[in-house]
């Protein structure tokens, strides 16, 4: 089993874009990136903590790779924009890779590359790849939000 985590604007839609990949085993929503401990959602939210609302991916590496993974996460987001994903606005909507070893940076930072390289965006993309930090799940009622019925909400497309 392998782990991925990823910040793509509001954490609702992204986690349920990923649980909808075969070889994803299990999600989490959470905060990361930041400089907090232990922050709450109204933390993050107020924009002052530093994190990311992220989420974790549990995947199998035998039906799953690494780099679909990203390219499911550039292709439900916009990752030309800096601390923004449609009407959300702060840094805890940043896009954002957070690698686990060596091998996650460099395939991260190679696709990142060649979508510039082939002008998949009309503007620079802004993700940023940084080492993973400490993971903070979120409350309980963030968790499958949309899968238990609640509205998206979020600017995924």
């Amino acid at each position: 089993m392998a782990k991925a985590m990823f910040g793509a604007g509001c954490f609702w839609g992204v986690e349920e874009s990923f649980r909808r990949v075969p070889g994803v085993v299990d999600t989490a929503v959470g905060y990361s990136g930041g400089n907090t401990d232990a922050p709450t959602y109204r933390d993050v939210c107020g924009g002052r903590t530093g994190h990311a609302e992220v989420v974790l991916v549990d995947f199998d590496e035998t039906k799953l790779s690494f780099e679909h993974l990203l390219g499911v996460l550039f292709s439900i987001h916009d990752p030309t924009t800096l601390n923004r994903q449609g009407h959300d606005v702060g840094s805890q909507y940043r896009s954002a890779v957070f690698f686990y070893d060596d091998d996650q940076k460099e395939k991260a930072q190679a696709t990142k590359d060649r979508l510039s390289a082939e002008g998949a965006f009309r503007r620079p993309i802004v993700t940023e790849i940084t080492p993973v930090s400490t993971f903070y799940r979120a409350e309980e009622y963030h968790q499958q939000y949309i899968a238990k019925g609640g509205p998206s909400g979020c600017a995924i497309h």
